[in-house]
């Protein structure tokens, strides 16, 4: 039996999460049971009675607001414990459209994909700024690059896991699960799609972040520690040798001038060069001992796959019985 559930992370969403509900396919071909899951994330309004009379099936709570990460995470964990074998997360501000669901998960029924993102084509969204698009495009090409994948639309929240990819899925981010879940993606080799997929009209403005700024500023150090984390030695590799090649550019031109007998009056060169040299070399011994860490990291992150894998499954042989 496949059990979908649709889970919906909240924070003070009493008005719009009724009409996500109401939205949401019961019956859907090729799945067996579709659940709705409510993770309220310390909302101060009236979200879980209003996620009580939309008869959702599961309300996880947060005493206190941590983040939409924390509570996708939350989503997550709570979903596979109740036997998920297709999680869907979608937003409560009615963003997405329910009737998608369907096509959202078909590549994963089908065997084709462990993730499916859907690409709400934004260049056709009338009330995105010019601003917002193109730094979604901008954003969208560079996680791209970093992950291996091709994912158009990288921020979009509509994205569909099957049982094994969501239980590898490991949010350090406070801040959003869009980018650092590709990027992880594409480190542990998931298959990833993208299909397109319609949005509702604007509900009211994102909480997520109040300026464009603050998403840039947020996505790249995201982006940044992400990629580190997975591929440390290209990064240190890729800094310390920039540091030596400019070190050797000052050594050049000390043993031009040294070669024309003029060395003693460009000293300042061979101690510029002395500094980079010595630094880029340095951080080459950091980028190694970081590659050897995330060997580690790499072998816990199996280590609790396995053990999330015989809890769930020790869980699920329970409830049969």
């Amino acid at each position: 039996m496949i059990k979908l559930v649709i889970q919906i992370p909240c924070y003070n969403e009493e008005k719009t999460l009724p009409l996500t509900v109401e939205e949401i396919p019961r019956q859907i071909p090729g799945v067996d049971c579709v659940e709705i899951l409510v993770v309220d994330d310390g909302s101060t309004d009236n979200t879980v009675k209003a996620a009580e009379k939309a008869g959702v099936d599961h309300i996880v709570k947060h005493v206190h607001r941590k983040g939409l990460a924390h509570a996708f995470m939350t989503g997550l964990d709570a979903s596979l414990r109740s036997g998920a074998h297709i999680i869907v997360n979608t937003d409560g501000d009615n963003q997405y459209r329910g009737e998608d669901i369907p096509k959202l998960i078909a590549p994963i029924l089908d065997g084709k994909a462990e993730i499916v993102i859907g690409d709400r084509r934004t260049d056709g969204i009338e009330h995105f700024r010019a601003s917002k698009k193109k730094l979604q495009k901008l954003g969208s090409m560079v996680v791209r690059l970093l992950s291996g994948t091709r994912v158009p639309d990288a921020v979009s929240g509509f994205r569909a896991y099957n049982r094994d990819a969501a239980m590898q899925v490991n949010i350090l981010s406070s801040f959003s699960h869009t980018i650092e879940t590709i990027l992880q993606a594409g480190g542990k080799h998931l298959a990833v799609v993208s299909v397109p997929v319609g949005t509702n009209p604007k509900t009211r403005e994102s909480r997520l972040f109040k300026h464009p700024i603050q998403f840039l500023e947020q996505s790249v150090a995201t982006m940044l520690r992400t990629y580190t984390m997975y591929y440390p030695l290209r990064v240190f590799s890729l800094i310390g040798g920039l540091l030596i090649l400019g070190g050797l550019v000052p050594s050049i031109r000390f043993l031009v001038f040294f070669l024309m007998g003029e060395g003693s009056g460009h000293v300042q060169s061979l101690i510029l060069a002395a500094v980079l040299l010595v630094i880029g070399f340095q951080i080459l011994v950091i980028g190694l001992l970081a590659d050897m860490t995330s060997l580690n990291r790499k072998l816990i992150e199996e280590i609790l796959l396995r053990i999330k894998k015989i809890e769930l499954d020790t869980r699920n042989s329970d409830n049969r019985k």
